[in-house]
């Protein structure tokens, strides 16, 4: 006898845990006495013991072996000899209790799954067909039940058998699925051969045609699922209305839940009605989700051409259907409407409707196929792997989330088949973290193994979350991109025009030179590339973008140049497609300005921060200005370093263009960010010309400090601004003061030709001309030669000029010396006298008639002009060299910081400051905005046209601001200004 101990130790190691596994084992011979697998049997007790449940499958086989003891010898020599009967029949008897209790209850069923005994689809109609035969009633069902249960069978032995044997063949998710499909419309028809021969020969007075919608029409059906149709008759509809009803019930009873709901008014309408009611209906009531429904509607059963002809008059419309209003709106709401079904305990588990369900991903793909399918007939199918696929390979959706998203929906497909598979009961949930049994049955039932240490059960949960995520993270980026309304939001027919009717249609949309705009699309959509197609997908909506901006057409051209000079950067048509906000954003750049799409085809770079607003307005200048400084420290060679300051440059130059331009960054952080960048410029300049000069030399001869003046020194750059700067300097390492101002005049003049030498980018000047005797004087001076030119020479206007005099660059401890003896002269002790004071007032006067460019309008100019900026800074000026030397307060570089001070102290009313304060900002930003728009320097506003209302709608951050309304608004500002500066400038 043998000892039962020894026995249960050994069934385990086959996955056995049964108190009566020992039994069973012996029982189907499988066991011998001595405790050990019988001969010929090992094969089969590993093949059971990586079933999903070895104590399920082998209780299934002691029952098919005492119900049916004549065909046991049978069975078990079957097993033993064919291991594909093996790896069929124990994968699905430990994976699907209904299905064991389907093959222990019908001896020899089990012969389904000899190897290559099989059938094939094609099979499936005759054989369900012959099943019913003559049968009626409950006979009929009774019969087609059994033979749709025993082909479901073979399909969820085939499905599984890998499991076991790896190597076999079997199906995949999507042969699964269609073989399901298949079995399903083979069920129809025979559920409606039954319905029919019911009704008898009343049938003869009408036609019949049964719809696949849902799963069903994509033919990606479920184990256990409803079938969802809907039904278009002709002739007598009582009677279709009867054999539909009755096929209904047929197929329920026997196979599975027919359902009508997605008809025509759903459950409320009739079950039953002719094409010209479908059509009606759709044309007249249907909403957005119907037509969404109809994406996957596809004829199965009944009079053919009845249904071929409902397919061709509903399909057109589905195609439409993404031109009605707020068409996105809906099928998001409608997406938002079946997630809150989901109890919230159970949303992170279910993987048909929860969040990160199949759902999501379902979602997304047709929004896609809806929008896009308009103009692109490929995407027009009914599967969602299919179209999913499709929208990858034809630019619509990244390679790389395509395959991941797919990869994802496969997964939880195949996790929801075997949870269905094991009762054959309709089910989505995914187990609970807790039941480690039921997660690892799962694991096993999809054949994910230990890994890394870690059981099935945990390496199943993690790859459960894992993949939701992904979907959940991929639905969001596709199924709310921006793109998808503004495509959506082009009708139909505009994405189908002849040249001509594309030439009218620009032509209506604003675009003043349409068949020029036609060329442009021409290029960018020619050929089959994937470029081409994204393009395609792309440009309708851009189009309209562009309409919506002061210059369509030169948005378009600026467009195209972008697009070529980028063809060759991989992530740059990704980028418009997928990234949030980039594309309109992109839109209104290029249709406002002639210097943004000049720099960006070199710092292509900064159009993927264009959908963030803290990476593209919110960059800290200082850590600007140190990895401005970092990077061209890492060059050796002089020019390279140069070139990689340019560049930087470049980059910060667009960064900040654009968040100007979008209105992210106000005037005051825009004058800043570009006053740092320069700053950085010349110090990284300085420091590598100085390092290579000092090579040359054989030692650093001198120090070296620039002071920033002008708005440089006031950090109030614009975008067209020079640096004005002094050079100061002092012997270093023992030598003379000749062979230092030698030295450092060489670094100053080599730091002057490298920024300002030609380029594609906006230039760099150095401007020395604030120096001691200007332009005749020396460019570097000692501060000690400064000191004694001062003290003897100095003239008011140079006073004033120093007011805006700080260090930028160079030797720190030089630059604070340097502005600590300036302070006496530019904070003069008690103020100017009569006589400075007048001096000041002629200077001002004689800029104000000789300095204003011929033709230039002195209203709006806005530099010079009425009421400008320099009207504002010299009237502050004038404050800070009478006043500042009892008040500390204004002795600050800033022009609205020496306002505010002017204010607090009492020289100035509020009023007062706050007109000065505006006319300055808004001359600023109109100085600003000009330059952009037009692509060069600019102090004169535009007058009329296209780059007036550019401008206006850079001020006003609106497309449609009144160009007229801004011009009044404009000089009304610098008017005002002005009365404040002939009162505080030339009044004592």
């Amino acid at each position: 006898m043998s000892d039962p101990v020894r026995s249960h130790i050994s069934s385990a190691r086959y996955g056995l845990t049964d108190d009566r596994a020992g039994e069973y084992l012996r029982a189907a011979g499988w066991w011998d006495n001595a405790g050990g697998p019988t001969k010929n049997h090992e094969p089969i007790l590993v093949a059971l013991s990586r079933s999903p449940d070895p104590d399920l499958a082998l209780r299934c086989v002691d029952r098919m072996r005492t119900g049916d003891p004549a065909g046991w010898s049978g069975l078990d020599q079957a097993l033993a000899m064919d291991r594909g009967l093996r790896a069929r029949l124990l994968s699905v008897l430990g994976a699907s209790s209904a299905l064991g209790d389907f093959v222990a209850a019908r001896p020899g069923e089990w012969r389904r799954l000899l190897t290559d005994r099989q059938s094939t689809p094609s099979a499936y109609p005759a054989a369900l067909l012959a099943a019913v035969g003559d049968h009626a009633g409950a006979a009929a069902v009774r019969e087609l039940r059994a033979a749709y249960r025993g082909l479901l069978l073979e399909i969820a032995a085939d499905d599984l058998a890998r499991v076991i044997e790896p190597d076999l063949e079997g199906l995949d998710y999507q042969r699964t699925t269609a073989r399901l499909t298949y079995l399903a419309e083979a069920a129809i028809r025979a559920a409606l051969a039954v319905a029919e021969a019911e009704v008898g020969t009343a049938g003869d007075r009408c036609r019949l045609a049964v719809i696949a919608m849902g799963k069903t029409g994509g033919r990606e059906l479920n184990y256990v699922s409803d079938v969802d149709v809907l039904f278009v008759a002709d002739g007598d509809l009582d009677v279709a209305t009867r054999i539909a009803s009755t096929m209904m019930r047929v197929a329920t009873n026997a196979c599975f839940e027919v359902d009508a709901a997605l008809r025509p008014e759903g459950k409320a309408g009739p079950l039953v009605r002719n094409l010209d009611g479908h059509v009606s209906y759709y044309k007249r009531w249907a909403r957005t989700w119907e037509f969404q429904a109809l994406l996957k509607a596809r004829p199965i059963a009944g009079d053919a051409e009845l249904g071929t002809a409902y397919l061709d008059a509903v399909r057109p419309m589905v195609w439409t259907a993404a031109d009605r209003d707020n068409f996105v709106d809906d099928v998001r709401a409608m997406r938002r409407r079946v997630e809150d079904h989901v109890p919230s305990d159970l949303l992170d588990r279910e993987l048909k409707l929860g969040r990160g369900g199949l759902r999501d991903v379902e979602f997304a793909v047709q929004l896609l196929q809806l929008v896009h399918g308009r103009n692109d007939e490929a995407l027009r199918v009914a599967s969602t792997v299919d179209a999913l696929a499709l929208l990858g390979d034809r630019g619509y959706v990244g390679r790389t989330d395509s395959a991941e998203l797919g990869e994802s929906y496969r997964f939880l497909r195949m996790l929801e088949h075997r949870l269905q598979l094991q009762r054959l009961r309709r089910t989505h949930l995914f187990p609970a973290d807790k039941d480690t049994d039921e997660l690892r049955w799962l694991a096993r039932a999809a054949g994910v193994k230990p890994a890394r240490g870690k059981p099935e059960s945990q390496v199943l949960l993690d790859e459960f979350r894992r993949h939701v995520r992904r979907v959940r993270r991929l639905h969001e980026k596709l199924f709310y991109r921006p793109l998808l309304e503004a495509v959506a939001r082009v009708p139909t027919d505009a994405l189908r025009l002849t040249a001509k009717q594309a030439e009218a249609r620009l032509a209506a949309l604003g675009y003043a030179a349409p068949d020029g705009a036609l060329r442009h699309i021409e290029a960018l959509t020619a050929g089959v590339s994937r470029r081409a197609a994204i393009q395609s997908a792309l440009l309708p909506a851009l189009l309209d973008m562009f309409a919506n901006t002061p210059d369509p057409d030169g948005g378009l051209l600026s467009y195209r140049r972008v697009s070529e000079a980028l063809a060759a950067t991989p992530w740059y048509l990704r980028v418009l497609r997928d990234e949030p906000a980039v594309v309109e954003r992109l839109a209104r750049l290029l249709g406002t300005s002639k210097l943004v799409p000049e720099l960006m085809t070199r710092a292509p770079e900064v159009l993927q921060l264009l959908g963030d607003d803290d990476k593209l307005g919110g960059r800290d200048p200082d850590e600007t200005a140190r990895s401005l400084r970092q990077a061209v420290n890492r060059h050796s060679y002089l020019p390279n370093a140069v070139t990689a300051a340019r560049s930087f440059r470049r980059h910060e130059l667009l960064r900040v263009a654009a968040a100007d331009l979008l209105g992210i960054t106000e005037t005051l952080s825009v004058c800043h960010a570009l006053s740092t960048v320069w700053a950085a410029v010349l110090q990284a300049t300085l420091a590598a010309v100085d390092r290579a000069e000092a090579v040359a030399a054989g030692a650093r001869l001198a120090t070296i400090a620039v002071i920033g003046m002008g708005r440089l020194g006031g950090a109030e750059l614009g975008y067209s601004s020079d640096a004005d700067v002094l050079f100061v300097c002092e012997p270093a390492n023992g030598a003379s003061e000749e062979d230092a101002v030698k030295y450092a005049s060489r670094v100053a003049q080599t730091v002057r030709r490298l920024l300002s030498s030609p380029t594609q980018d906006p230039p760099l000047h150095v401007d020395v001309d604030l120096r001691p005797e200007g332009r005749q004087g020396q460019i570097v001076r000692t501060l000690e030669s400064y000191r004694a030119y001062y003290d003897q020479w100095s003239q008011v206007w140079e006073a004033q000029a120093l007011l805006r005099a700080r260090p930028i660059a160079g030797d720190e401890e030089l630059g604070a010396r340097f502005v600590a003896m300036i302070d006496p002269i530019r904070y003069p002790d008690y103020g100017l006298n009569p006589n400075q004071i007048r001096e000041v007032r002629r200077i001002k006067a004689r800029v104000d008639n000789e300095r204003l460019p011929r033709g230039a309008d002195p209203a709006t100019h806005t530099k010079l002009g009425r009421g400008g900026l320099a009207d504002i800074e010299w009237t502050l000026q004038l404050l800070q060299l009478r006043y500042a030397y009892e008040h500390p307060a204004l002795r600050t570089t800033s022009t609205m910081d020496g306002l505010a001070a002017a204010r607090d102290i009492g020289l100035v009313d509020e009023a007062d400051v706050t007109a000065l304060r505006e006319s300055w900002l808004l001359a600023t930003r109109v100085r600003n905005a000009a330059t952009l728009v037009r692509g060069k320097s600019s102090d004169q506003p535009p007058s009329s046209g296209r780059e007036l209302a550019a401008v206006a709608s850079v001020i006003r951050q609106d497309d449609a601001a009144d160009p007229g309304a801004f011009v009044d608004y404009y000089r009304r500002t610098l008017r005002r200004a002005r009365a404040v500066v002939e009162r505080l400038f030339y009044e004592d």
